[in-house]
């Protein structure tokens, strides 16, 4: 009986052995994130609208600042003629209207810093969507990002695809209709 269940047991074990554990090859890529930022079009068309945006504010802006620069010099040449008390009283106001135009500025870089923040964010829950779906349908496993955030800090270059993901997105982005632009009201 006992040389039996020996004989069984190992007949078992040898039968376990001689099966070959299936291995699955794991499918995965990386997007290199840095790059796809800088060559998305989408991307790229934030950027511009918010820099020209700010040029733009800047610009009225700066038609203040010189108003200011020339009241300061004139103020500069008037007060040793007009005395301590007139000086003292037109000083407090220029420094009123120095202060107005740095937060003025300071409003102007936090909106548009704000406004580009929340189209930014939009656009990389698309980008991140639109991977997760590019993975499914290409049968990844795994997609890593690198780039500023060095999730993958090593991988063979053939794992890379950063280009094609770049060329889907932007013919996807320019095969979207573009929302037509609002004039805006003129605020003054």
């Amino acid at each position: 009986m006992k040389k039996s269940l020996v004989i069984i047991a190992l007949a078992l074990s040898i039968i376990s052995c001689n099966k070959t554990a299936e291995v699955k090859e794991v499918k995965t890529a990386y997007i290199d994130t840095s790059k796809l930022m800088e060559e998305y079009t989408e991307s790229k068309d934030i950027d511009a609208k918010y820099k020209s945006k700010t040029e733009e504010m800047g610009r009225e802006l700066e038609l203040e600042v010189n108003r200011f620069k020339a009241d300061a010099a004139d103020f500069q040449k008037k007060a040793p003629l007009n005395g301590q008390a007139w000086a003292q009283q037109n000083g407090a106001v220029l420094q009123q209207r120095q202060q107005k135009l740095q937060y003025a500025q300071e409003a102007i870089i936090q909106q548009m810093q704000q406004e580009m923040g929340v189209e930014k964010d939009t656009m990389v829950v698309a980008i991140k969507k639109f991977i997760k779906s590019y993975g499914k349908e290409k049968g990844y496993a795994y997609i890593y990002g690198t780039g500023e955030a060095n999730t993958v800090l090593y991988a063979e270059d053939k794992y890379d695809i950063t280009k094609e993901i770049i060329k889907l997105l932007n013919n996807k982005y320019k095969a979207e209709p573009k929302p037509t632009a609002k004039p805006e009201a003129t605020k003054k």
